[in-house]
């Protein structure tokens, strides 16, 4: 941590933001019997500029996430993430594209996300396998869940999950380490609980053995407004953005 001393006034309320979060998450982990070390912050700096991400790297924070493939490409430019600064030369941050992907700007992704949260097709699947290939690189990838039912979000239907995940032993360039969802935006908590609840059965019942292309090891639930609830019911990778850095200034 930077010396309080010395911090601008962006900076500390940056690190007292960070404070409460953590301390949110550690009473929710009690409250659930886990351990905080279970449990991976990515921090979302959606139209953030980097200089937002360089004070959260200070404070700490490593992982940062971006919901545009151009802004993930034009942020890495300036702080590259792991698969393309881990020479040990540069520093290093790790990206993951957490919004959704149209197929022409999976290039974007396949050079320049360390994780890419939000595969839901096989089409964008064939797209980013070939992408990854040209990289030299297999990509590490979340299946993205619509667990709400809503037409208007993006994401796998629970039903077809399973089945989804058995067809991507053939990509050879991607790996699938995982699971994403968005509950709904609601005040209803028992209502985002069902559906966090659903996740982790998704999650826990996909039998990868013979699957070479499949580890289940992350389930990204859990956003600003529940991501309490999101641990207690078994996240284990948390994306927030305002809960860390307050309003966005603009959001198109």
């Amino acid at each position: 941590m930077p010396d309080t001393a010395t911090q601008t006034a962006p900076q500390q309320a940056l690190a007292d933001r960070l404070a409460r979060v953590e301390e949110r998450i550690a009473a929710a982990c009690e409250r659930a019997g886990r351990s905080r070390s279970e449990i991976t912050l990515v921090a979302v700096t959606k139209v953030f500029p980097t200089d937002v991400i360089r004070a959260a790297r200070a404070e700490g924070l490593s992982c940062f996430g971006e919901n545009r493939a151009r802004e993930l490409r034009d942020k890495a430019g300036e702080l590259p993430g792991a698969f393309e600064g881990g020479d040990g030369k540069t520093p290093v941050v790790e990206w993951h594209m957490v919004g959704h992907l149209q197929r022409n700007k999976a290039k974007f992704v396949a050079r320049h996300a360390d994780v890419f949260q939000a595969l839901d097709s096989p089409r964008l699947a064939d797209e980013l396998d070939k992408r990854a290939a040209k990289n030299d690189r297999v990509l590490p990838c979340l299946a993205q869940v619509n667990i709400t039912g809503a037409e208007q979000k993006y994401g796998l239907a629970p039903e077809s999950l399973h089945a989804f995940l058995d067809e991507l032993a053939s990509r050879k360039h991607l790996r699938v380490e995982g699971l994403m969802a968005m509950a709904s935006y609601t005040d209803d908590d028992e209502k985002v609980r069902g559906q966090f609840s659903r996740m982790k059965e998704l999650f826990d019942t996909y039998d990868a053995a013979g699957n070479p292309r499949v580890e289940m090891k992350c389930l990204s639930m859990g956003m600003s407004n529940d991501f309490e609830i999101a641990v207690e019911e078994g996240a284990t990778m948390l994306r927030l953005g305002s809960a860390l850095f307050g309003p966005r200034p603009y959001d198109d």
